[in-house]
Protein backbone atom coordinates (compact mmCIF):
# COMPACT_ATOMS: atom_id res chain seq x y z
CA UNK A 1 0.00 0.00 0.00
CA UNK A 2 0.99 3.67 0.07
CA UNK A 3 1.95 5.76 2.58
CA UNK A 4 -0.16 7.94 1.97
CA UNK A 5 -4.39 6.82 2.14
CA UNK A 6 -5.88 6.99 -1.50
CA UNK A 7 -9.08 7.45 -2.06
CA UNK A 8 -11.12 6.94 -5.61
CA UNK A 9 -14.38 8.63 -5.88
CA UNK A 10 -16.82 7.78 -8.96
CA UNK A 11 -18.78 10.77 -10.79
CA UNK A 12 -16.28 13.27 -9.08
CA UNK A 13 -15.65 15.67 -12.53
CA UNK A 14 -18.41 17.65 -10.57
CA UNK A 15 -21.26 18.79 -8.10
CA UNK A 16 -21.10 16.54 -5.03
CA UNK A 17 -18.35 14.19 -5.92
CA UNK A 18 -15.88 16.71 -7.21
CA UNK A 19 -16.63 18.58 -3.22
CA UNK A 20 -15.92 14.76 -2.02
CA UNK A 21 -12.49 14.39 -3.64
CA UNK A 22 -12.10 18.35 -2.46
CA UNK A 23 -12.75 17.45 0.96
CA UNK A 24 -10.68 14.52 1.21
CA UNK A 25 -7.96 15.74 -0.81
CA UNK A 26 -7.72 18.30 2.03
CA UNK A 27 -7.39 15.78 4.19
CA UNK A 28 -3.64 14.99 2.73
CA UNK A 29 -5.33 12.30 0.66
CA UNK A 30 -4.23 10.71 -2.67
CA UNK A 31 -7.60 11.36 -4.56
CA UNK A 32 -8.96 9.29 -8.03
CA UNK A 33 -11.15 11.28 -9.76
CA UNK A 34 -13.57 8.63 -11.38
CA UNK A 35 -15.49 9.99 -14.52
CA UNK A 36 -16.23 9.06 -18.28
CA UNK A 37 -15.73 12.18 -19.91
CA UNK A 38 -12.01 13.05 -20.41
CA UNK A 39 -12.43 16.98 -20.97
CA UNK A 40 -14.16 17.01 -17.68
CA UNK A 41 -12.21 14.27 -16.21
CA UNK A 42 -8.65 16.53 -16.93
CA UNK A 43 -10.46 19.76 -15.89
CA UNK A 44 -11.69 18.55 -12.41
CA UNK A 45 -8.16 16.98 -11.80
CA UNK A 46 -6.56 20.40 -13.06
CA UNK A 47 -8.60 22.10 -10.52
CA UNK A 48 -8.17 20.46 -7.29
CA UNK A 49 -4.63 20.23 -7.64
CA UNK A 50 -4.21 24.04 -8.34
CA UNK A 51 -6.38 23.61 -4.73
CA UNK A 52 -3.01 21.67 -3.64
CA UNK A 53 -5.05 18.04 -3.88
CA UNK A 54 -2.65 14.84 -4.83
CA UNK A 55 -5.89 13.81 -7.88
CA UNK A 56 -4.99 12.16 -10.59
CA UNK A 57 -7.57 10.94 -13.32
CA UNK A 58 -9.69 7.67 -13.68
CA UNK A 59 -11.39 6.91 -17.16
CA UNK A 60 -14.63 5.24 -15.09
CA UNK A 61 -17.79 4.42 -17.11
CA UNK A 62 -19.45 2.42 -14.27
CA UNK A 63 -21.87 0.41 -16.51
CA UNK A 64 -18.87 -0.91 -18.56
CA UNK A 65 -16.67 -3.75 -17.63
CA UNK A 66 -13.95 -3.47 -18.90
CA UNK A 67 -13.74 0.32 -17.58
CA UNK A 68 -13.92 -1.16 -14.20
CA UNK A 69 -11.71 -3.60 -15.02
CA UNK A 70 -9.19 -1.17 -16.05
CA UNK A 71 -10.17 1.56 -13.32
CA UNK A 72 -8.81 -0.95 -10.80
CA UNK A 73 -6.13 -1.97 -12.53
CA UNK A 74 -4.86 2.02 -13.13
CA UNK A 75 -5.33 2.81 -8.91
CA UNK A 76 -3.13 0.03 -7.99
CA UNK A 77 -0.33 1.50 -11.04
CA UNK A 78 -0.93 5.23 -9.92
CA UNK A 79 -1.18 5.10 -6.23
CA UNK A 80 -0.20 1.55 -4.95
CA UNK A 81 -3.12 0.51 -3.22
CA UNK A 82 -7.07 1.74 -2.12
CA UNK A 83 -8.16 2.53 1.40
CA UNK A 84 -11.50 4.16 0.53
CA UNK A 85 -14.23 4.36 -2.66
CA UNK A 86 -17.28 6.52 -2.81
CA UNK A 87 -19.44 4.85 -4.87
CA UNK A 88 -20.89 8.62 -6.11
CA UNK A 89 -22.11 8.39 -9.64
CA UNK A 90 -25.75 8.46 -10.49
CA UNK A 91 -28.37 9.15 -12.91
CA UNK A 92 -32.09 9.96 -12.29
CA UNK A 93 -32.89 7.82 -15.69
CA UNK A 94 -34.60 10.18 -17.18
CA UNK A 95 -38.93 11.32 -17.50
CA UNK A 96 -41.33 10.47 -16.87
CA UNK A 97 -41.36 8.36 -13.42
CA UNK A 98 -44.40 8.69 -12.55
CA UNK A 99 -45.86 5.69 -11.88
CA UNK A 100 -48.87 4.77 -14.63
CA UNK A 101 -46.91 6.50 -17.15
CA UNK A 102 -43.00 5.79 -16.98
CA UNK A 103 -40.79 4.04 -19.34
CA UNK A 104 -39.52 0.71 -18.22
CA UNK A 105 -36.24 2.17 -19.56
CA UNK A 106 -35.93 5.16 -17.43
CA UNK A 107 -35.99 2.28 -14.56
CA UNK A 108 -33.89 0.06 -16.24
CA UNK A 109 -31.00 3.16 -16.71
CA UNK A 110 -31.60 4.09 -13.65
CA UNK A 111 -30.61 0.63 -11.91
CA UNK A 112 -27.62 0.06 -13.77
CA UNK A 113 -25.62 3.47 -12.86
CA UNK A 114 -26.85 3.47 -9.65
CA UNK A 115 -27.62 0.04 -8.09
CA UNK A 116 -25.69 -2.38 -10.85
CA UNK A 117 -22.75 -0.12 -11.03
CA UNK A 118 -22.03 0.32 -7.76
CA UNK A 119 -22.27 -3.38 -7.74
CA UNK A 120 -19.87 -3.73 -10.39
CA UNK A 121 -16.88 -1.04 -8.99
CA UNK A 122 -17.37 -2.56 -5.46
CA UNK A 123 -16.46 -6.18 -6.73
CA UNK A 124 -13.22 -4.67 -8.74
CA UNK A 125 -12.33 -2.82 -5.99
CA UNK A 126 -12.40 -5.29 -3.02
CA UNK A 127 -9.27 -7.29 -3.57
CA UNK A 128 -7.35 -3.52 -3.20
CA UNK A 129 -9.79 -2.54 -0.51
CA UNK A 130 -8.87 -5.80 1.72
CA UNK A 131 -4.70 -4.60 1.23
CA UNK A 132 -5.76 -1.77 3.20
CA UNK A 133 -5.36 -1.03 7.20
CA UNK A 134 -8.95 0.90 7.38
CA UNK A 135 -10.80 0.49 4.21
CA UNK A 136 -14.12 2.06 4.10
CA UNK A 137 -16.96 2.19 1.56
CA UNK A 138 -19.26 4.94 0.95
CA UNK A 139 -22.43 4.67 -1.57
CA UNK A 140 -24.02 7.34 -2.19
CA UNK A 141 -28.10 7.43 -1.51
CA UNK A 142 -30.50 9.95 -0.79
CA UNK A 143 -33.43 10.24 1.54
CA UNK A 144 -35.90 9.27 -0.97
CA UNK A 145 -34.35 5.82 -0.50
CA UNK A 146 -36.04 5.27 2.33
CA UNK A 147 -39.14 3.41 2.53
CA UNK A 148 -39.84 5.45 5.79
CA UNK A 149 -40.07 8.39 4.26
CA UNK A 150 -41.64 7.57 1.05
CA UNK A 151 -44.44 6.12 2.95
CA UNK A 152 -44.83 8.64 5.58
CA UNK A 153 -47.88 11.04 5.32
CA UNK A 154 -47.30 14.56 3.85
CA UNK A 155 -47.42 16.08 7.11
CA UNK A 156 -45.32 13.33 8.75
CA UNK A 157 -41.95 13.94 6.78
CA UNK A 158 -42.57 12.83 3.33
CA UNK A 159 -40.08 13.07 0.74
CA UNK A 160 -38.68 12.91 -2.54
CA UNK A 161 -41.60 13.14 -6.13
CA UNK A 162 -43.63 10.06 -7.13
CA UNK A 163 -40.94 7.96 -9.02
CA UNK A 164 -40.56 4.47 -10.11
CA UNK A 165 -36.84 4.81 -11.09
CA UNK A 166 -34.30 6.80 -9.34
CA UNK A 167 -36.33 6.34 -5.55
CA UNK A 168 -36.21 2.68 -5.60
CA UNK A 169 -32.69 2.56 -7.02
CA UNK A 170 -31.88 4.11 -4.08
CA UNK A 171 -33.88 2.02 -2.21
CA UNK A 172 -32.34 -1.04 -3.78
CA UNK A 173 -28.60 0.71 -3.20
CA UNK A 174 -29.14 0.73 0.49
CA UNK A 175 -29.94 -2.80 0.76
CA UNK A 176 -26.98 -3.72 -1.35
CA UNK A 177 -25.15 -1.57 0.99
CA UNK A 178 -26.04 -3.83 4.01
CA UNK A 179 -25.64 -7.02 2.44
CA UNK A 180 -21.91 -5.69 1.76
CA UNK A 181 -21.44 -5.01 5.20
CA UNK A 182 -22.83 -8.07 6.39
CA UNK A 183 -20.44 -10.00 4.45
CA UNK A 184 -17.01 -8.13 5.25
CA UNK A 185 -18.43 -8.42 8.70
CA UNK A 186 -15.32 -9.93 10.36
CA UNK A 187 -12.97 -7.93 8.19
CA UNK A 188 -12.08 -4.31 9.00
CA UNK A 189 -13.77 -2.54 5.82
CA UNK A 190 -16.95 -0.41 6.94
CA UNK A 191 -19.72 0.04 4.47
CA UNK A 192 -22.19 2.84 5.08
CA UNK A 193 -24.66 4.29 2.68
CA UNK A 194 -24.82 8.60 2.45
CA UNK A 195 -27.69 11.40 2.57
CA UNK A 196 -25.88 14.61 0.81
CA UNK A 197 -30.12 16.23 1.25
CA UNK A 198 -31.36 18.18 -1.25
CA UNK A 199 -28.67 19.72 -2.35
CA UNK A 200 -28.33 21.69 -5.60
CA UNK A 201 -27.00 19.42 -8.92
CA UNK A 202 -27.55 19.28 -12.11
CA UNK A 203 -29.18 15.96 -11.18
CA UNK A 204 -32.40 18.06 -9.98
CA UNK A 205 -31.82 20.59 -12.47
CA UNK A 206 -30.08 22.85 -9.35
CA UNK A 207 -33.36 23.13 -7.96
CA UNK A 208 -31.92 22.42 -4.32
CA UNK A 209 -31.14 24.03 -1.21
CA UNK A 210 -27.69 22.83 -0.19
CA UNK A 211 -24.28 23.36 -1.99
CA UNK A 212 -22.61 20.78 -3.33
CA UNK A 213 -19.92 21.71 -0.33
CA UNK A 214 -22.58 20.91 2.30
CA UNK A 215 -23.89 17.60 0.16
CA UNK A 216 -20.08 16.24 0.07
CA UNK A 217 -19.72 16.52 4.20
CA UNK A 218 -21.61 13.31 5.46
CA UNK A 219 -19.21 11.28 2.82
CA UNK A 220 -16.47 12.75 3.95
CA UNK A 221 -17.26 11.68 7.23
CA UNK A 222 -18.04 8.36 6.93
CA UNK A 223 -14.70 7.90 4.46
CA UNK A 224 -13.04 8.65 7.30
CA UNK A 225 -14.76 7.19 10.58
CA UNK A 226 -12.14 5.17 12.87
CA UNK A 227 -12.13 1.85 13.12
CA UNK A 228 -14.48 1.25 15.58
CA UNK A 229 -17.27 2.94 13.55
CA UNK A 230 -20.15 1.74 12.47
CA UNK A 231 -21.26 -0.43 9.31
CA UNK A 232 -24.01 -0.93 7.50
CA UNK A 233 -25.54 2.16 8.33
CA UNK A 234 -27.77 4.81 6.22
CA UNK A 235 -26.32 8.47 7.59
CA UNK A 236 -27.38 12.27 7.02
CA UNK A 237 -25.99 15.13 8.47
CA UNK A 238 -28.28 15.10 11.49
CA UNK A 239 -27.70 11.05 12.19
CA UNK A 240 -29.21 8.00 11.02
CA UNK A 241 -31.84 7.86 8.05
CA UNK A 242 -34.40 5.64 8.89
CA UNK A 243 -35.19 2.97 6.05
Amino acid sequence: MSERTVALVTGANKGIGYEIAAGLGALGWRVGVGARDERRREAAVAALRADGVDAFGVPLDVTDDASVTAAARLVEEQAGGLDVLVNNAGVTGGMPQQPGGADVATVRAAVEVNVIGVVRVTEAMLPLLRRSASPRIVNMSSGVGSLTRQSASAGEGQTGPLSVAYAPSKSMLNAVTVQYARALADTSILVNAACPGFTATDLNGFRGVRTPQQGAAVAVRLATLPDDGPTGGFFEDAGVVPW
